[in-house]
């Protein structure tokens, strides 16, 4: 197969030596080209550049926002995505079942390519952009924003960061005082008291280090689209939310200030002012108003064995 390895240089866990082993080891059995981004949306054009000059595979070695960018280079496209984990988290490339570790991991990609195991996956889209695993409108965008302002640290501190800046956002960094938006679905529901919501595409949520934080268990790449809206912010009750993740979301989803909504093929977010919102873990600014669909089978994905 023609591959083309896509490497993010600057993620947490991608080094200069991991990155000629995981070479030599496609090149074995593949003709291998190798390509970095350097810029913010620089790993889309590349994946849609490969699609368009007949490349089988994509794989993309880095975090989640690579990965993101390079479905939305190849979605629609007969070029497949392959994931090697490059990140702090890497939550698509856990739930789909591939290793943390990215040399680990490109064992198990070849023993995939080898089986033939590729298949046409759904995806959620939100005003026109693809995301893999999940949208947060809300607080978690915020926490993200924060993140993002001492990416520097992400390397050395990915969970801890993360756990610093959920406190941090929640005592300074978001408005608590009043609802921040509407959530309406297509069945007629609207709930209009929104702080937070997240649409997922697959389950987990993330990951808190190897424990995944489970909110959405009805999503996954061969279902629509589940959404979860928090109608409170309150410090106990926000806890209370975390430990139930971290056992399954039962109690989560039951909650009376909960919105539990699977099997959503679209819905609308409407903001009372503009709202942050984050794309599979990357900030994307804020908007007033964003429209989810789910996209069945438009984007072919190997997946392990």
């Amino acid at each position: 197969m023609k591959l083309l390895l896509l490497v993010n240089a600057s993620a947490s866990s991608v080094t200069a030596r991991g990155q000629v082993v995981i070479q030599k080891a496609l090149s074995a059995d593949h003709e291998v080209a190798v390509a970095e981004t350097s810029r913010r949306g620089h790993a889309a054009r590349l994946a849609r550049g490969a699609a368009n000059d007949g490349v089988d595979v994509v794989v993309a070695l880095g975090g989640d926002g690579t990965l993101n960018e390079a479905a939305n280079g190849l979605a629609g496209t007969d070029c497949a995505l392959a994931t090697l984990p490059g990140g702090s988290t890497n939550v698509f490339a856990r739930t789909i079942g591939m290793p943390n570790d990215p040399i680990e991991a490109t064992g198990e990609l070849l023993d995939a390519l080898a089986a033939g195991s590729i298949e046409r996956v759904g995806l959620g889209s939100v005003n026109g952009r693809y995301f893999l695993f999940h949208v947060g409108v809300g607080f978690d965008a915020a926490v993200v924003q924060q993140v993002e302002r001492r990416a520097g640290l992400k390397r050395y501190a990915g969970h801890p960061l993360f756990v610093y800046a959920a406190f941090a956002t929640w005592f300074g960094h978001y408005d608590r005082s009043r609802p921040r938006f509407s959530v309406e679905h297509a069945d007629g529901t609207v709930v209009d008291d929104a702080y937070f919501t997240v649409v997922c595409n697959t389950d987990p949520y993330t990951y808190l280090g190897n424990v995944g934080l489970s909110i959405a268990p009805d999503a996954g790449l061969d279902a629509p689209l589940a959404a979860v809206t928090l109608r409170t912010l309150r410090f106990p009750t926000m806890l209370g939310f975390v430990a139930s993740a971290l056992r399954g979301g039962r109690w989560l989803r039951r909650h009376r200030l909960v919105d539990y909504h699977p099997g959503c093929r679209s819905l609308e977010v409407r903001a009372y002012g503009p709202v942050p919102y984050q794309v599979d873990g990357d900030h994307l600014g804020d908007a007033e108003s964003l429209s989810f669909r789910w996209e069945p089978g438009v984007l072919r994905l190997v997946l392990p064995r």
